[in-house]
Protein backbone atom coordinates (compact mmCIF):
# COMPACT_ATOMS: atom_id res chain seq x y z
CA UNK A 1 0.00 0.00 0.00
CA UNK A 2 1.47 3.28 -1.15
CA UNK A 3 1.17 5.98 1.36
CA UNK A 4 -0.26 9.35 0.92
CA UNK A 5 -0.20 12.75 2.79
CA UNK A 6 -3.36 13.00 5.35
CA UNK A 7 -3.39 9.00 5.62
CA UNK A 8 -3.91 6.99 8.88
CA UNK A 9 -1.03 5.14 9.94
CA UNK A 10 0.70 3.42 13.02
CA UNK A 11 3.87 5.35 14.53
CA UNK A 12 6.27 3.30 16.12
CA UNK A 13 8.70 5.21 18.28
CA UNK A 14 12.24 4.37 17.10
CA UNK A 15 14.82 6.98 18.81
CA UNK A 16 14.78 10.47 20.15
CA UNK A 17 17.26 13.07 17.53
CA UNK A 18 17.86 16.42 17.07
CA UNK A 19 14.49 17.35 15.71
CA UNK A 20 12.36 15.30 16.95
CA UNK A 21 11.24 11.28 17.28
CA UNK A 22 12.62 8.72 14.37
CA UNK A 23 9.69 6.32 14.04
CA UNK A 24 8.58 3.78 11.42
CA UNK A 25 5.68 4.29 10.00
CA UNK A 26 2.88 1.10 9.18
CA UNK A 27 6.31 -1.09 10.23
CA UNK A 28 7.59 -0.37 7.17
CA UNK A 29 8.70 3.05 6.43
CA UNK A 30 11.36 5.22 7.72
CA UNK A 31 9.83 8.76 8.93
CA UNK A 32 10.13 11.85 11.60
CA UNK A 33 8.35 13.58 13.95
CA UNK A 34 9.22 16.61 14.76
CA UNK A 35 9.54 17.64 18.87
CA UNK A 36 7.71 21.45 17.88
CA UNK A 37 4.60 19.01 17.06
CA UNK A 38 4.47 17.14 19.80
CA UNK A 39 2.33 18.02 22.54
CA UNK A 40 1.70 15.17 24.47
CA UNK A 41 4.34 12.76 26.46
CA UNK A 42 6.03 10.11 24.03
CA UNK A 43 8.47 7.20 24.83
CA UNK A 44 10.82 5.66 22.26
CA UNK A 45 9.46 1.72 22.14
CA UNK A 46 5.81 2.83 22.19
CA UNK A 47 3.27 2.72 19.00
CA UNK A 48 0.86 5.10 18.51
CA UNK A 49 -1.40 6.14 15.88
CA UNK A 50 -0.26 8.87 13.53
CA UNK A 51 -0.70 11.21 10.33
CA UNK A 52 1.60 11.24 7.00
CA UNK A 53 2.41 14.71 7.43
CA UNK A 54 4.48 15.61 4.09
CA UNK A 55 6.53 12.98 1.42
CA UNK A 56 9.31 14.18 0.61
CA UNK A 57 11.00 14.54 -2.56
CA UNK A 58 14.26 12.87 -0.82
CA UNK A 59 12.65 9.70 -0.08
CA UNK A 60 11.99 10.72 3.49
CA UNK A 61 8.28 11.06 5.13
CA UNK A 62 7.24 13.68 7.67
CA UNK A 63 5.04 12.15 10.36
CA UNK A 64 2.34 14.07 12.68
CA UNK A 65 0.42 13.06 15.78
CA UNK A 66 -2.69 15.21 14.19
CA UNK A 67 -4.88 14.71 11.45
CA UNK A 68 -3.77 17.21 8.51
CA UNK A 69 -5.50 20.17 6.78
CA UNK A 70 -7.15 23.24 8.74
CA UNK A 71 -10.59 21.56 9.79
CA UNK A 72 -9.40 18.38 10.86
CA UNK A 73 -7.30 19.84 13.26
CA UNK A 74 -9.56 22.51 13.81
CA UNK A 75 -12.58 20.42 15.03
CA UNK A 76 -10.11 18.52 17.15
CA UNK A 77 -8.83 21.10 18.87
CA UNK A 78 -12.52 22.34 19.17
CA UNK A 79 -13.45 18.76 21.02
CA UNK A 80 -10.70 19.17 23.45
CA UNK A 81 -11.33 22.55 24.94
CA UNK A 82 -15.05 21.55 25.31
CA UNK A 83 -14.54 18.06 26.63
CA UNK A 84 -12.25 20.48 28.99
CA UNK A 85 -14.57 22.80 30.12
CA UNK A 86 -17.70 20.30 30.80
CA UNK A 87 -15.48 18.35 32.76
CA UNK A 88 -14.07 21.53 34.80
CA UNK A 89 -17.22 21.43 36.96
CA UNK A 90 -18.27 24.99 36.96
CA UNK A 91 -17.91 25.26 33.20
CA UNK A 92 -14.13 27.18 32.66
CA UNK A 93 -10.98 26.55 32.30
CA UNK A 94 -8.43 29.07 33.21
CA UNK A 95 -6.67 30.44 30.11
CA UNK A 96 -7.06 32.98 27.81
CA UNK A 97 -5.41 33.93 24.57
CA UNK A 98 -2.77 36.06 27.20
CA UNK A 99 -1.89 32.56 28.23
CA UNK A 100 1.40 31.31 28.20
CA UNK A 101 2.46 28.66 25.79
CA UNK A 102 3.65 26.38 28.30
CA UNK A 103 0.18 26.70 30.38
CA UNK A 104 -1.92 25.92 27.47
CA UNK A 105 0.43 23.12 26.63
CA UNK A 106 0.57 20.93 30.06
CA UNK A 107 -3.84 21.74 30.25
CA UNK A 108 -4.58 21.15 26.68
CA UNK A 109 -1.70 18.85 24.83
CA UNK A 110 -2.13 22.03 22.19
CA UNK A 111 0.11 24.64 20.88
CA UNK A 112 -0.94 28.46 21.71
CA UNK A 113 -1.74 28.87 18.51
CA UNK A 114 -4.20 26.14 17.75
CA UNK A 115 -5.76 27.04 20.99
CA UNK A 116 -6.29 30.52 19.61
CA UNK A 117 -8.07 29.94 16.68
CA UNK A 118 -10.05 27.13 18.45
CA UNK A 119 -10.94 29.37 20.89
CA UNK A 120 -11.83 32.02 17.84
CA UNK A 121 -13.92 29.27 16.81
CA UNK A 122 -16.17 27.95 20.12
CA UNK A 123 -16.66 32.16 20.46
CA UNK A 124 -17.69 32.68 16.59
CA UNK A 125 -20.33 29.57 17.63
CA UNK A 126 -21.55 31.87 20.86
CA UNK A 127 -20.47 28.54 22.59
CA UNK A 128 -17.81 30.44 24.69
CA UNK A 129 -17.79 33.90 26.66
CA UNK A 130 -14.48 35.11 27.05
CA UNK A 131 -13.59 36.79 30.65
CA UNK A 132 -10.40 38.63 31.48
CA UNK A 133 -9.10 35.75 33.75
CA UNK A 134 -10.61 32.63 32.38
CA UNK A 135 -12.90 31.00 28.92
CA UNK A 136 -16.60 29.74 30.30
CA UNK A 137 -19.08 28.01 28.42
CA UNK A 138 -22.63 29.69 27.42
CA UNK A 139 -25.19 29.30 30.17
Amino acid sequence: MELKEGDKVKLFINKETALGYSVVINQEHEGLLYRNEVFQDIEEGITIDGYVKKLREDGKIDASLHPQGFRNVIDQDVNTILKKLKSSGDGSLRLTDKSSPEAIKFQLQMSKKAFKKAIGNLYKKKLIVLKDDRIELKK
